[in-house]
């Protein structure tokens, strides 16, 4: 029997259309497939956790409540500092726009933001999706709008 929407019978669909049984089906980000409680998440950037963070210290420090941060936090904090390519506001803004407007999934936005490969061919090494969904030059024209942000950033 066919599943009228997807065309695929009854046993396939529950394979995961792809002949595999959907219970062992892996999360594979080269296909971009991930685990369903992914499904509905937001990616968030390196960039945009440190903004949050150093917002939350700030209001903290508004409230004159003098508190440690705890370990977690002043390590988390430490890490988005040290790892966070975009400094400015407007410059995360910029970038999060600028890659959203170039029909990238989640993954591949964040990835992408996050890592600042300088080509496509390192881009596409660092995530693999990449290379089935655009062409070199398209790639390219992305990666060299990210570095003209990155300049503007400092």
């Amino acid at each position: 029997m066919n599943d009228e929407r997807t065309g695929e019978s009854s046993g396939q669909a529950a394979r995961g259309g792809s002949g595999v049984p959907l219970a062992e089906i892996e999360e594979d980000a080269s296909e971009l497939i991930f685990p369903d409680e992914f499904k509905d998440a937001e990616t968030l950037l390196i960039s945009e956790v440190h903004t949050l963070l150093k917002h939350h210290e700030k209001q903290n420090e508004s409230q004159n409540e003098f508190q440690l941060p705890n370990e977690v936090f002043a390590k988390t904090l430490a890490y988005t500092e040290r790892f966070s390519r975009f400094k400015k506001h407007e410059t995360i803004l910029a970038v999060r726009t600028h890659l959203i407007t170039k029909k990238l999934h989640k993954f591949e936005i964040a990835a992408l933001a996050n890592l600042c490969p300088e080509t496509a061919e390192e881009a596409c090494a660092l995530i693999p999706s990449l290379e089935t969904r655009f062409e070199e030059r398209e790639l390219e024209a992305i990666l060299t709008h990210i570095q003209s942000l990155i300049s503007y950033d400092k």
